[in-house]
């Protein structure tokens, strides 16, 4: 990425992502036509289109079939091994490291990739003000104490103690982000040791794991301690029902934080506190990149090089991490958002990236369980939801679903199973 100048370069580039909110004027934060302008006081003979969609993660993956979707794109669920086939690499694996976090997200046989638009901690977004009136005075640490809070919200407001956001489906495959690195404590669990775990779902006993993060949000919904009608929730609409109070508590990234702040006249009303497990009395969160921007590996040289200056502007100059409430890409910014505040005595690790030759066995075991682990698997945590609201089958019963369909893909695939439920 270093040593790219273009100011000789005259053309026009294409980006294609998911923020479709910074599509509108009317953001409360800094919106993609202002980058724009501020990127072309630099740069005044590259101009950039913008498209977004509503639906990208899924509509990203058929447009990468053909080749002309534009310069530049936010790098949907892709196998790592075809990386290759549709974007241009930014660097080797040896040389990104010295420069920027999160490098092995888009990283396959020592090339990069992609590079992460920012980065985010995992935590869960709250109103302090409310947590406050219901006697609330630290947050909670474990699942028991989280379910006891929504309780005592319930009870001592009126407001709702955890919005599934359900309706918008994308928001409900936040849950799947906690059950590596928060959940467990261990860097390697999520693209290492899982995928050699017969039983993952199943309960440690101990509180930790993936079995106590969907837990919650099924004893939540089953107590009464979520909204009235989950069919009608609406995401747009949250953000300012959590800034105002109206809602207490919503599951997400802490990209939600600095929208949720803009979204009404409250902003310091709303935090962001650590998730609700702690590992041998000790709490961690992962610390993961966001969508990465990857390069068109069939535009032509002058559309490469004008996309290559964009994402390092972005990246290095225009504050978008900042803005958005992220953690910079660049190792050399050392800065942590306000957001992270509540997180002082919480360690962030790195997922290690899958073993040599193993790159893709999480995306296969995901594809033949039908589970979607941190793929877009929004349909099977609103089943968590429905479930629990009909009261019609036990948390249980759908663990024992689960574990069946991912054991079945490790039969399937031949894998060598190392652990039963938890890495011991």
């Amino acid at each position: 990425m270093l040593g790219q100048t273009g100011k000789d370069i005259k053309t026009s580039i294409k980006l294609f992502n998911h923020k479709t909110d910074m599509a509108v004027d009317t953001y409360p934060g800094k919106n993609w036509k202002q980058y724009v302008a501020d990127f072309n006081k630099m740069y005044p003979n590259i101009k950039v289109q913008v498209e977004t969609d509503t639906n990208y993660a899924s509509d990203a993956l058929t447009r990468l079939q053909g080749k002309n979707w534009g310069d530049m794109m936010m790098i949907p669920a892709v196998d790592k091994a075809d990386l290759a086939t549709y974007f241009l690499s930014f660097g080797t694996k040896e040389a990104m490291s010295k420069q920027i976090r999160w490098y092995n997200q888009s990283e396959y046989g020592g090339q990069v990739y992609g590079i992460p638009s920012n980065g985010n901690g995992l935590g869960i977004v709250y109103n302090k003000r409310i947590y406050k009136e219901a006697g609330i005075t630290a947050p909670p640490r474990t699942p028991d104490e989280f379910i006891a809070a929504l309780k005592a919200i319930k009870e001592k407001t009126k407001s709702t103690p955890l919005y599934t956001n359900y309706a918008a489906g994308w928001t409900m495959g936040a849950w799947d982000g906690y059950i590596g690195v928060n959940a467990t404590g261990d860097a390697k669990y999520q693209n290492q040791e899982l995928l050699h775990t017969k039983n993952p779902f199943s309960d440690p006993k101990d509180g930790t794991h993936a079995y106590n993060v969907y837990k919650i949000l099924y004893d939540a919904v089953a107590q009464g301690l979520t909204e009235n009608d989950y069919s009608t929730t609406d995401w747009e609409s949250s953000k300012g029902k959590i800034n105002s109070g109206d809602i207490a508590t919503m599951v997400l990234g802490a990209w939600a934080v600095s929208q949720c702040k803009n979204a009404g006249n409250k902003p310091d009303d709303v935090g962001y506190m650590p998730f609700p497990i702690s590992v041998g009395g000790k709490q961690y969160t992962v610390s993961a990149g966001d969508y990465a921007f990857g390069i068109n590996k069939n535009s032509d040289k002058d559309h490469r090089d004008a996309s290559m200056i964009f994402i390092k502007w972005m990246t290095e100059k225009s504050g978008f991490a900042k803005n958005e409430g992220g953690i910079p890409t660049e190792l050399s910014d050392t800065s942590m958002p306000d957001a992270y505040s509540e997180f002082k005595d919480v360690k962030f690790l790195e997922d290690l990236p899958a073993v040599k030759g193993e790159e893709d066995l999480g995306n296969t075991l995901n594809s033949d369980s039908e589970l979607a682990i941190n793929t877009n698997g929004n349909a099977r945590i609103q089943t968590i939801v429905e479930h629990a609201s009909k009261k019609d089958k036990s948390y249980d019963d759908l663990v024992k679903e689960w574990n069946g369909k991912w054991n079945d893909a490790l039969k399937t695939e031949g894998v060598d199973v190392k652990y039963d439920t938890v890495v011991k």
